[in-house]
């Protein structure tokens, strides 16, 4: 099992720790996990992205130029690395903030209306959480379970009252991925 993922959003929507996030996440689950950041020159509203690259075996080099599954959380990052995606790859995009959903051919595409729902607990600086949580939907390999225990790694001491608020919008990013899987289901 291989699995290369790319976030991408731009600096502020906390893509470095949706990565740190799900690797942790994967290392719980017994599996081997890398995570390499890259950032643009600017701190917040610049570029953002990351790799993280999770397997059953050992991982050789964190470094992509293809990916199994990409998670755009705004326009130029859907823009700038949809086509890095391989065939019968996945491509998860937060709707809430893409106006032009991606046109790609041979890879599923996921929707999850990260900031809508964000916005919808009152507290906008959990979309990452929600997207978080549709991208383990998506992915398969890691449980609700372990990715609550990461959280306790990349969340600071003094932001762990923040935790079951983060585990809330976890869960709902990952119900849904699964209604919007049903739903395409049903086409």
């Amino acid at each position: 099992m291989l699995k290369e993922i790319l976030i991408g959003g731009f600096g502020g929507q906390g893509i470095m720790l949706m990565g740190q996030l799900i690797a942790y996440g994967a290392i719980h689950e017994g599996l081997e996990a890398t995570f390499f950041p890259s950032y643009g020159p600017e701190m917040r509203g610049g570029t953002a992205n990351c790799t993280v690259v999770i397997s059953d075996q050992r991982i050789g080099s964190p470094i992509r130029n293809k990916f199994s599954v990409l998670m755009a959380m705004n326009q130029a990052s859907l823009d700038k690395f949809k086509d890095r995606v391989k065939t019968g790859g996945v491509l998860v995009y937060n709707e809430t903030l893409i106006n032009n959903p991606p046109e790609v051919k041979d890879v599923e595409i996921v929707k999850v209306p990260a900031n809508q729902i964000a916005d919808e607990l009152d507290n906008p600086q959990v979309a990452n959480m929600v997207a978080a949580g549709g991208l383990i939907g998506v992915l398969g390999v890691i449980s609700f379970d372990s990715l609550s225990r990461g959280l306790e790694k990349v969340l600071p001491k003094y932001r762990h009252q923040l935790i079951p608020l983060n585990e809330k919008a976890i869960k709902i990013g990952m119900r849904a991925v699964l209604e919007t899987a049903k739903v395409e289901q049903k086409k």
